[in-house]
Parts: C-alpha cells; sequence; structure tokens
C-alpha cells in the first residue's frame, strides 16, 4: 500500500504527535522523515501529546534552566509554541503548494478554559500572535461555551481547529459556528478550518454497553458505532457545505472546514489496526494519526478508495440497531466530551506539574 492511495482517494494525512526530538531527529520517526517519506503533511497536538513530550525529556532541559523564575504557565507556553512555530517552518512549503489547505499545525488552548468563552478568545489570539506563523491552527473544543469562541476566532482571521467533537448534532452547531465567522471575516479566503470528529472512543463506549448483552443482535453491532457517527457526519459535511448559505460564502473566498477524522488509534486488538483509516477515506476529509497507526497503513492497509459516500443508510441502521437495544448514542456522546475536557484538563495540570519539579531541581 502506498500513502498515496490514501491521498488519492481525498484524505489528507496529519500526525496525531510532536515533541521536539520528533523535530529535530534525523530517524525514520523524525518529523522530517515523515514528511519525505510517509506522506505526512499536517500536525496535530494536545495537552497529552505535550505532556508526554516534555515531561523528563532531555531536549528540554536546557530551556526550563535558563527560565528558574518564570512561572510554570509562562514556561510551559514557551516549551509548547517554540516546538509548534518549529513544525510550522518544517510544513511551510507544503502549505504553499497546497494554497493553505495542508502544511497545518495545530496547538491548543489551555483546557482549563473549555467551559470559559471569553478566556478562550483572548488565548486564541495570544497563542496566534506568539507563534506568528500563517500555517498555525488553533485547537478549540467543541463545548457549548467554545461555540461562540470559533466564531470570533474566526472572524479575526484565525484559522481554527475544533476538537473534541462526538455527535453529529454538534458537528452541525460547529459547522454553524464556523459559517458564523467566516460571514464576519474581513478576508475569508486567508482562513481555513477542520473539525475534528472522534472515532475510536465511541467504539470503546458503545462496545461496554453491548458486552452487556450477548444477543445475537448486540454481538453483531460490535465496533459499527464509530464509523457509522463519522459516516453520517460527513453526510452532514455534504449538505451543510453545498446550502445556498455555503455558496454565497464560496463567491467571497471562502474555504470549506474539512471533517478530520481524531482518535483513529485503534483501541480494540481484535480489531484490525488500520479501519479508522480504511473505511474513512472521502474527498475532503484530514485523517490525523498516531504513529503505530500510521506505520500499520504504511505497512498492510488495504485503501478502496471513497469508503464513506454513499454509505449512509447502513450507518442509519446501525444507530436504529443501537436505539433498539436501548443504547442512546447522544447519551453516550455527552458523557465522552465531559470526559474528554476532564482528561485533557488532567494532563495539562501532570505536565505542568512534571515542569515545576523539573524547573525547581
Amino acid at each position: 500500500m502506498s500513502v498515496h492511495d490514501v491521498s488519492k482517494g481525498g484524505t489528507s494525512i496529519w500526525l496525531d504527535d510532536l515533541s521536539r526530538a520528533k523535530i529535530t531527529g534525523s530517524d525514520s520517526h523524525s518529523l522530517p522523515a515523515r514528511i519525505a517519506d510517509s506522506g505526512v503533511v499536517g500536525v496535530t497536538t494536545n495537552p497529552s501529546i505535550f505532556s508526554a513530550a516534555i515531561s523528563g525529556a532531555k531536549e528540554y532541559a536546557a530551556d526550563i534552566a535558563s527560565m528558574k523564575t518564570a512561572s510554570v504557565d509562562e514556561l510551559i507556553k514557551k516549551l509548547t509554541t517554540d516546538d509548534v512555530r518549529a513544525a510550522c517552518d518544517l510544513f511551510k512549503d507544503i502549505y504553499s503548494q497546497t494554497k493553505g489547505v495542508d502544511g497545518r499545525v495545530s496547538i491548543e488552548v489551555d483546557p482549563r478554559l473549555a467551559h470559559d468563552t471569553a478566556a478562550t478568545i483572548a488565548a486564541g489570539r495570544e497563542l496566534w500572535a506568539i507563534i506568528d506563523r500563517p500555517n498555525l491552527m488553533i485547537k478549540v473544543p467543541a463545548t457549548v461555551e467554545g461555540l461562540p469562541a470559533i466564531t470570533e476566532l474566526v472572524a479575526a482571521g484565525i484559522s481554527v481547529n475544533v476538537t473534541l467533537i462526538f455527535s453529529v448534532k454538534r458537528y452541525g452547531a460547529v459547522i454553524d459556528a464556523y459559517m458564523a465567522g467566516v460571514e464576519k471575516a474581513d478576508n475569508p479566503s486567508h482562513v481555513h478550518s477542520v473539525a475534528s470528529f472522534f472515532i475510536s472512543r465511541i467504539d470503546s463506549a458503545v462496545d461496554a454497553l453491548l458486552k452487556k448483552d450477548s444477543s445475537e443482535a448486540a454481538q453483531a453491532l460490535m465496533g459499527k458505532a464509530a464509523i457509522a457517527n463519522a459516516h453520517l457526519a460527513y453526510q452532514l459535511f455534504e449538505e451543510k457545505f453545498s446550502s445556498t448559505r455555503w455558496m454565497e460564502l464560496e463567491k467571497r473566498g471562502a474555504n470549506k472546514q474539512r471533517p478530520l477524522w481524531a482518535s483513529t488509534g485503534v483501541k480494540d486488538p481484535t480489531y484490525d489496526d488500520t479501519r479508522y483509516v480504511v473505511e474513512l477515506i472521502a474527498p475532503h476529509t484530514v485523517n490525523t494519526m498516531p504513529q503505530s497507526t500510521l506505520d500499520a497503513v504504511i505497512d498492510h492497509g488495504v485503501i478502496r478508495g471513497d469508503t464513506v459516500t454513499g454509505n449512509y443508510a447502513a450507518a442509519v441502521d446501525v444507530l436504529k440497531a443501537l436505539s433498539a437495544l436501548n443504547i442512546s448514542l447522544d447519551s453516550v456522546t455527552t458523557d465522552l466530551e465531559i470526559d474528554g475536557v476532564k482528561k485533557f484538563a488532567q494532563a495539562w495540570t501532570e505536565l505542568l506539574e512534571n515542569v515545576k519539579v523539573a524547573q525547581q531541581g
């Protein structure tokens, strides 16, 4: 399998991983090698990734030692924004060649601000100014409070990666928030956005409920919820971005907000480890993969072209079958959003504590 088969189907490969070692390294897993050899055209980060990258890593020791008098928050901001800026520079040629569609690097606002609209807007503006690269994307969680922040940042000409989307209903609100921002923007052609729709966590949550039911109907639905949910999200993408409202914005040079499949590492070892890539190939999409998933796709992924368009009736059938077993996807996705925000906030707190210990040492 060639990674070019993924991009031929319309899906851009982004790497869901970043560290200073990856930026400056020279082995096959370094970011320069991934760009050259693995078809990687973008990078996403999150609080968990930064926590894993920075905690205890020797590459950050000199910076930490040089900022003994800085607050831990200031230090973390310096370490993370320096890494993201350096990654943006690695992708500048791809950014230019794709006219801003790819070559993107995402950084998330402090996850502790997920329920504070004004603070999220301020943090997004600050990160945009500090990193000062046109191929940056500011990640904003798709909480109710995050929606107006998306609108205001886009209106200000800031490219946004909307994260922690689990339900099709919330995804619709995210698209509306993006369009509202585009309507207010002076020059919408400069703004790009992706909507990060989470995949594997949905199967983990739904499968746990199905395992409590020994019926054949329940067992037949194992591992089907996440892909069905994503297919219906793509159907909504097609509908929203062919609407009269969007056509008017497109005349002003506006760019479609692409669906991005996130959390695409397979958590159940009984499932094929490439399923959240091969079953989600479609035009105008992004798949951000952990390193292990990308390696699996390169090694043995079987790409069959567009596996999303036209599969909407089958996806509806899956959701109906779940409902018949009294499994509410709405309830599952609501819980996942709450849990996702909490986990990212915990990861950020752990990072702060680990860096504080290193700073004092």
